[in-house]
């Protein structure tokens, strides 16, 4: 046997039910999953370094610039997904050339262009910039011509040409919440405007997509805030944790319930699909959706949080409790982006039969490609640590 009828072969025995021939091929592998997945973080970053200079949440200062430089980092490798599932990522340049308003694919290269190079590079060059002009004055000659070079340049460092950063950088950061909310939610827009699968086809999916992506960020900065610190030598500030927690409920909170709402609401319409969507989610999508998303993704970080909020714990036993449910929270994200990409092409088209995605381990869609995806933004983030980093003078910031 050839190894395309045996490719087939192995596809065809995880078939159930009738599906047609041309429907065994998934069109979306999962470097689709990883793609909404790191611009959720993106977003979700973003918005909770916007809680500190637009809505005054003074608990979470000692995140906010380290929020700032997750967000650029995950941002810098956010595309990659997209353009190698595409193939020729050479020719992606073309969509600035000739735009096309009316495909929502091609808008995100606008999108992204705005917000990587008006928001968040203009963001955090008005947030270093005072610091870059005195790093230079003390650093060894590579930094300091790195740090002057970033600064471009600027000798300012009057209280007049502070009081105009921190104006700036409140002006962007309220441009820039709209901005996180069009950069993420155009992606549930792409899925839920797609009539013909009735898995995407919903007007909830942009504002699930949204607020999924508020929970993965603040879980991701919660994370890297309580291994980075200690790492440093640092004690972590338990107020953080605990206001970063808070937040984090009540985006988990918001979120679950507009999952539940959108699955109430398909149940309700009942329509000639609802079989085949059932079957899909008792069968394909059990452990993916049941267990990892709404159990160990919501359900148990949820019960972690509220027995904080409930009852006198220690310090240590709270950090452990705010870790794990971070972690899971996570996990549950990544399977919600699976489930919504993988679930709406794993039916047929008839709606009578279901097939299965087998993930490849090498390739440029494989194992490995995604892990290298998922971790590449940890590098680049260290990188900019080492360069920009976050902790210093946090109490003069405001």
């Amino acid at each position: 046997m050839n190894p395309v009828n045996e490719h087939l072969y192995e596809m065809l025995k995880q078939v159930s039910g009738y599906i047609y021939p041309n429907e065994v091929e998934f069109h979306w592998s999962i470097l689709i999953v990883v793609y909404p997945y790191l611009t959720g973080l993106v977003a979700g970053a973003f918005i909770l370094a916007s809680l500190v200079k637009v809505f005054k949440v003074k608990q979470l200062q000692p995140v906010y610039r380290l929020s700032m430089l997750t967000a650029l980092s995950f941002m810098i490798i956010a595309p990659l997904p997209l353009q190698l599932h595409l193939g020729h990522f050479e020719r992606s340049y073309e969509i600035f050339l000739t735009p096309n308003f009316t495909s929502a694919m091609a808008m995100f290269g606008f999108v992204y262009a705005w917000y990587l190079m008006v928001v968040i590079l203009l963001e955090i060059w008005f947030t270093y910039r005072r610091d870059l002009i005195r790093w230079a004055e003390t650093d060894k000659p590579v930094m300091k011509f790195i740090h002057r070079a970033l600064a471009l340049f600027s000798k300012d460092t009057s209280e007049e040409g502070e009081r105009f950063d921190m104006k700036a950088v409140k002006f962007i950061t309220i441009i820039g919440i709209p901005s996180a909310f069009m950069l993420h939610g155009y992606v549930g827009f792409i899925f839920g405007s797609i009539k013909a699968n009735p898995w995407w086809s919903s007007v909830l999916i942009p504002i699930v997509f949204l607020f999924s992506a508020i929970v993965s960020g603040i879980a991701l900065v919660m994370l890297l805030y309580m291994v980075v610190t200690p790492l440093r030598g640092e004690k972590i500030e338990i107020a953080c944790v605990d206001k970063m927690a808070s937040f984090l409920f009540i985006a988990v909170i918001i979120d679950f319930s507009l999952e539940m709402l959108d699955f109430i609401h398909r149940l309700y319409q009942s329509e000639e699909s609802i079989k085949i969507l059932s079957d899909l989610v008792m069968n394909r999508l059990f452990i993916s959706l049941g267990i990892i998303q709404v159990l160990l993704g919501m359900i148990v970080p949820l019960v972690l949080i509220l027995f904080i909020k409930l009852f006198r714990v220690d310090e240590e036993l709270r950090k452990l409790f705010y870790f794990l449910a971070a972690i899971l929270i996570q996990m549950g994200i990544f399977a919600t982006r699976w489930n919504v990409v993988m679930g709406g092409q794993m039916f047929s088209k008839s709606f009578r039969g279901l097939t299965a995605y087998k993930l490849e381990i090498g390739g440029m869609e494989g194992l490995f490609m995604t892990l290298a995806l998922l971790i590449a933004p940890f590098f680049i983030l260290a990188l900019l640590i080492k360069i920009l980093p976050p902790w210093e003078q946090q109490s003069a910031q405001s």
